[in-house]
């Protein structure tokens, strides 16, 4: 058998090694280890050229081991000889690498290597990338060796595209499942939990070794970090950061997503969206949220450096996934909106309802029993009945003030019963029952201004008090405005104030009323403890 024929067969047996269809790092690894396989060589690298052809994206080695390559340090980045052949994609064959004008020799714990071949790759009209042989066991490479190493190269072309469509359709699939599977889920969750959400779904079905969700910052020329999951995201959660050092500014701006590429010893604007490690910057892209033509926030997704960067197919779907997930949001925001209109107008029905008819028949049977209580000759039953008469009148009251809250507002009111009603409830958190708030005369339209305040904080206190210390299953909150005093009283059925206790808060109390000419009185036993604060009305209270 001559020689030609011996290197057409390992020509052959080379190719056939690299034709089956696999994944693309898979395919590249076979690709470089054939090439070291067809001309004896000892070593034997492809490097894959980056899409702005600045250097290497990727470096796949064969016939080193792992701890001379780890010694080493980073992968070559496509400088010196592999530069050229990246600038000049044409063969290049040397019996000495330090031959070469551009040769500029290894780093340390680098093992020798003297005679060189490196051949391109092309995948039609475009150079995906250059398979590097070194230290041929015959001593030097031929010509022959350059000629069957680029007809292998024209093989590789070949399968590498296939590959590349392998992948791309294999990540059109799992995109499409994961656009799927968060927007129905972001469609089913309420919209304050919705960017949790996302974070959590990207992180857990997609590709991304980091996720951060970046919204406009409450101050001008901001970006807020609102949420961030996988590499290092317990550090960037919440992180307030001038505009002008991300890319993602530039997103808000025109609404365009973008990518970038990992590099090694980046110092990037955009470290704190990239995964930073061993000296090198993972590639990350940034994608828009949009609701019609306005992009109120981007998506930030991120690769460890060593990992491939996106690629233009995987850019478009994500940003396709991005489009779907705003839209769920915006969907999600809009159905909470219709549910809250509809809540809305049941509470207006129901108000109504209470007001027009409940009231009316709890009025009309109290006048009957009152009128019943004066005409019969019973003491005793008389006065059963005015009881009777009085809880009718103190329903009546707490019925109101349900009305009240439940009537449709304006949310910029700030009157003293919206603030009263929400201290209530806010106080309300932890205790066996809501706290039962009544209000007696036109408290509204009496207590105005600097009063106001004093109101609110003496409610506050003492409900408080009440919550936290007296370990009570009911508290009753009453305020009147009548007789030219506003009145706030309270009353709870816990454990009483201990005659050693802390009194700071009480003290504080009654040196507010002294201050506005009202006073502050206080009964307290096991069982019932009731506090009373009074201050004139339609007086300057702003001391």
């Amino acid at each position: 058998m001559t020689h030609t024929q011996a290197g057409l067969q390992a020509l052959l047996k080379a190719t056939q090694a690299v034709v089956e269809l696999e994944t693309l790092p898979v395919v590249l690894e076979r690709i470089a280890r054939a090439a070291v396989e067809l001309v004896d060589a000892e070593y034997g690298a492809l490097g894959v050229i980056a899409t702005d052809r600045d250097g290497l994206e990727s470096f796949i080695h064969v016939g080193m081991p792992e701890g001379d390559a780890a010694a080493i340090g980073h992968l070559p980045e496509g400088r010196g000889v592999l530069g050229a052949l990246i600038d000049d994609p044409m063969p290049i064959r040397l019996q000495h690498l330090a031959d070469h004008p551009r040769s500029v020799g290894f780093p340390a714990a680098h093992p020798q290597m003297d005679a060189f071949l490196g051949v391109p790759i092309s995948i039609r009209s475009e150079v995906y990338g250059n398979l590097y042989l070194t230290n041929p066991r015959r001593g030097a490479f031929t010509e022959e060796d350059e000629q069957l190493v680029t007809a292998l190269a024209a093989t590789a072309g070949f399968v590498i595209a296939n590959a590349r469509l392998f992948e791309e359709t294999r990540l059109r699939q799992q995109w499409a499942a994961a656009s799927a599977q968060i927007a129905s889920t972001l469609l089913e969750s309420s919209s304050e939990s919705a960017l949790s959400l996302l974070a959590d779904e990207l992180i857990g079905r997609t590709t991304a070794d980091r996720v951060c969700v970046v919204l406009r910052g409450a101050e001008p020329l901001t970006v807020h970090v609102a949420e961030a999951r996988g590499d290092g995201a317990e550090d960037l959660a919440g992180l307030l950061l001038p505009a002008m050092r991300t890319a993602a500014s530039v997103v808000f701006e025109h609404g365009d997503p973008r990518t970038r590429r990992g590099a090694r010893h980046d110092p990037d604007p955009d470290a704190f969206a990239i995964v930073d490690a061993d000296g090198g910057a993972g590639a990350v892209m940034f994608l828009p949220l949009r609701s019609g033509s306005t992009t109120w926030g981007v998506l930030a997704v991120a690769r460890r450096p060593g990992r491939a960067a996106f690629s233009t197919a995987e850019l478009d779907l994500a940003d396709d996934l991005a489009g779907r997930v705003a839209l769920s949001i915006e969907l999600a925001r809009a159905r909470e909106q219709r549910q809250r209109a509809l809540l809305v107008d049941d509470r207006s029905r129901i108000a109504r309802d209470l007001h027009d008819h409940v009231i009316q028949q709890l009025f009309a049977t109290g006048l009957e029993l009152q009128a019943i209580a004066e005409s019969v000759p019973d003491p005793g039953m008389s006065t059963r009945l005015q009881a009777a008469v009085a809880t009718l009148d103190e329903s009546i009251a707490h019925i109101r003030t349900i009305i009240f809250a439940m009537t449709p507002r304006d949310e910029r009111s700030q009157s003293v019963r919206h603030q009263v009603l929400e201290i209530a409830a806010a106080c309300s958190n932890g205790l066996p029952q809501p706290v039962a708030v009544s209000f007696v005369g036109p408290v509204d339209l009496l207590v105005t201004g600097p009063l106001t305040e004093h109101v609110t904080a003496v409610v506050r206190e003492l409900l408080m008090n009440a919550a936290k210390h007296a370990s009570a299953s009911s508290i009753q909150l009453r305020v009147t405005a009548e007789l030219g005093h506003v009145r706030i009283s309270v009353e709870d059925d816990g454990v009483g104030i201990a005659p050693d206790g802390k009194r700071s808060g009480l003290a504080n109390l009654s040196a507010r009323a002294e201050s506005l000419g009202g006073t502050f009185l206080i009964a307290s036993e096991p069982g019932r403890t009731a506090a009373v604060w009074s201050a004139p009305l339609g007086e300057d209270h702003d001391g």
